[in-house]
């Protein structure tokens, strides 16, 4: 019933920008905390960044100050801008959020989005 539903993902020249979206649907009684994560071709999943319903948020080092993430608790979205492109910044992104799903108490789950795809290249 849950699901996230990614949008914003292509290609970009090095130096350049680009927004991804991410909204949750279904039967949700709340959502903690949503962040984005990436995976390099041959490389490990890592976390981009992260954000609380609050709005208190962290970033990977070598991000900070390029990328930014935010939410819109109204629309269950969390987004993620990022600018001044590198290549080694190409990667499919996740999204992922903390939900306590309507009929399942306080327990949270963890859900994940499909994947877009981010390329960076001249």
């Amino acid at each position: 019933q849950v699901q996230l539903v990614e949008s914003g993902g292509g290609l970009v020249q090095p130096g350049g920008s680009l927004r991804l979206s991410c909204a949750a649907s279904g039967s949700i009684l709340s959502i903690n905390t949503m962040g984005w994560y990436r995976q390099a071709p041959g490389k490990q999943r890592e976390l981009v960044a992260h954000i609380t319903k609050a709005d208190s948020t962290n970033y990977a080092d070598s991000l900070k100050g390029r990328f930014t993430i935010s939410r819109d608790n109204a629309k269950n979205t969390v987004y993620l801008q990022m600018n001044s492109l590198k290549p080694e910044d190409t990667a499919v992104y996740y999204c992922n959020a903390d939900i306590s799903p309507t009929g399942r108490g306080r327990d949270l789950w963890r859900y994940w989005g499909q994947g877009t795809q981010v390329t960076v290249s001249s």
